[in-house]
């Protein structure tokens, strides 16, 4: 991988992590429009390590008041006394419903879930579900309105960005919106609850990478993470500021028709749904053309 692979993937990644677009199908797409490889399951969950450190300064100073409180919670036997107590529960417990399935299901999800026919129907369907949740949605609650309950359903709602092309912000915000939550407040509590998702997922897949014998370049790693942190910065400022005042609906006219015209590149041959598949565990490359002779 050349340090352009690896600017051009981080800044992907930086600006379609947290916007509800899927940074799992533009880092599938891009490169093979580029003429590059897959970089593989894992090498795109490390940079996702900037994003993560992205949130992590943003919200620092809602990071540190949420921790203090539940600890404090604990430490006097009211866990949910105060609602940052409450919100720092409702991320942890909202967190185990996507590392549950995520385990459960990581080989299908780091290869076959990869192919971009599954992307492209994600991607549109998705957006329809997200069409109808701000149709319905009455905008109206709080973050100081959740409940456990609500915590835990966006939870589940951010497992369903397993599926490659969902987008965990798109999921996440859905859900969110579905339960009556303003949008701001909506994208607010899906960038606190994508920490310890995306954090734990970074770490894991970078013991493998650092292990194995086929991998990117520590440079490579380093710059798409760095690109990713800056971009990412960048693309939370933007999307609180977006959602104040203007609803999702161009992103869901985006992934329509970002979903739409995959399909036509792959009907037409310009994509192939399995090309530079990578081994999903060391971000190794496999033969295209025997991901190409697979089942459709």
């Amino acid at each position: 991988m050349s340090v352009l692979e690896a600017v051009v993937l981080g800044l992907v990644q930086g600006l379609t992590e947290f916007l509800p677009i899927s940074s799992t199908a533009h880092l599938r797409i891009a490169p093979q429009l580029l003429g590059w490889g897959d970089p593989g399951v894992a090498y795109s969950a490390i940079i996702q390590l900037g994003t993560v450190a992205a949130v992590l300064l943003y919200f620092r100073r809602d990071i540190v008041r949420l921790a203090v409180a539940w600890v404090r919670g604990i430490a006097e036997r009211k866990p949910f006394g105060t609602l940052d107590s409450r919100l720092a529960w409702f991320v942890l417990i909202g967190t185990l419903p996507i590392a549950v399935v995520g385990l459960l299901f990581k080989d299908a999800i780091e290869n076959q879930l990869r192919s971009l026919y599954v992307i492209s129907a994600s991607l549109i369907v998705l957006a329809l579900v997200l069409w109808l949740a701000e149709r319905r949605a009455s905008h109206q609650r709080r973050l100081e309105h959740m409940s456990l309950k609500d915590g835990v359903i966006i939870g589940f709602w951010q497992a369903l960005a397993l599926i490659p092309g969902s987008s965990r912000s798109g999921s996440t915000l859905t859900g969110a919106l579905s339960l009556g939550l303003n949008r701001e407040d909506a994208a607010r509590y899906s960038f606190l609850l994508s920490i310890p998702a995306t954090a734990a997922a970074g770490l894991f897949e970078l013991k493998h990478v650092l292990a194995a014998h086929a991998r990117p370049s520590t440079l490579s790693l380093v710059v798409g993470t760095s690109v990713a942190f800056v971009s990412g910065m960048a693309a939370i400022a933007w999307l609180l500021a977006f959602l104040r005042s203007r609803s999702t609906m161009v992103f869901v006219a985006y992934r329509l028709v970002l979903g739409a015209g995959l399909l036509v590149m792959l009907g037409t041959g310009l994509l192939h749904p399995y090309a530079g598949l990578g081994n999903g565990e060391s971000g190794s490359h496999v033969d295209p053309q025997a991901k190409l002779e697979a089942p459709r």
